[in-house]
């Protein structure tokens, strides 16, 4: 199907290189005929190559701190002034532990490290959209995907405190979700991706090891980057009008997967 987004505008967090989710899914919504914006923090912009996809998107950067409500505020001004409207959809795709880069284990965090991930990775999607809910920003059935990970559910002993912000960002989803329905049909959900090669992903220890383990769990292998932007375009689309304050599982059939054959016979 092509054209899915035809007309719509949207705004895109968290591109910073070919690798990562957002960078694919700017890309898939450009294709399907959408016009965007492209934002992420000011370091995460010396960073990337995020000038390179906007060239390639035909759009501009507007960088913006997404846990200062100031920059989001500026932000959501600026993307309607230029994209000549109310914004259709929006990308959260936002995620850093100073606790992990600084290999702080669980059980002896820091916690303004810990202050951090959960603004950084979860709080800032609560001040987006109350932002936007304030400006009366978004359009009449809009949607908001924020890309998770199942650690939200389960113990991973590697993605410490990102766990809990992932928790903490799935519970946002439902109860934003709720009040932005009731108020202008706006819809709210994550995507709970799987292990993915990405230059955030790629930084955990024993990352390729879980990548192969997960591979091999899954009915249909883990999904891909390209994949999840692709599913990320339908919950932008009209065809998901319905859908609203869910997490949706992308992982090929990981989470709900006991044992696999694979592990079982190796």
């Amino acid at each position: 199907m092509n054209n899915l987004l035809k007309g719509k505008r949207g705004i895109i967090f968290g591109a910073l290189d070919e690798r990562s989710i957002a960078w694919k899914v700017a890309e898939q919504c450009c294709e399907q005929g959408a016009t965007i914006i492209l934002s992420n923090a000011p370091i995460a912009l010396r960073m990337g190559e995020i000038n390179k996809l906007a060239e390639k998107c035909n759009t501009v950067v507007i960088g913006a701190d997404a846990t200062s409500v100031e920059d989001l505020t500026k932000l959501f001004t600026e993307a309607q002034e230029k994209l000549g409207g109310k914004i259709d959809f929006v990308l959260h795709s936002i995620g850093m532990s100073p606790n992990i880069r600084k290999s702080k284990p669980y059980t002896d965090l820091s916690y303004d490290f810990m202050n951090k991930t959960l603004d950084v990775s979860a709080i800032s999607l609560h001040k987006m959209l109350q932002v936007a809910y304030n400006m009366d920003a978004l359009a009449e059935g809009a949607s908001v995907v924020a890309l998770s990970y199942i650690a939200a559910q389960r113990a991973y002993s590697f993605y410490s405190d990102m766990a809990d912000a992932k928790a903490l960002l799935e519970s946002i989803v439902r109860s934003f979700g709720y009040h932005y329905g009731v108020k202008n049909k706006v819809r709210v959900n994550s995507v709970s991706q799987s292990p993915t090669v990405t230059t955030a992903g790629s930084g955990i220890t024993g990352f390729d090891k879980f990548f192969d383990f997960a591979d091999k769990m899954s009915p249909l292998g883990n999904a891909s980057a390209e994949d999840c932007a692709r599913f990320c375009v339908a919950l932008f689309s009209d065809l998901t009008k319905s859908v609203t304050m869910q997490n949706l599982f992308h992982d090929g059939g990981y989470s709900m997967t006991g044992i696999s054959d694979k592990l079982m016979t190796e």
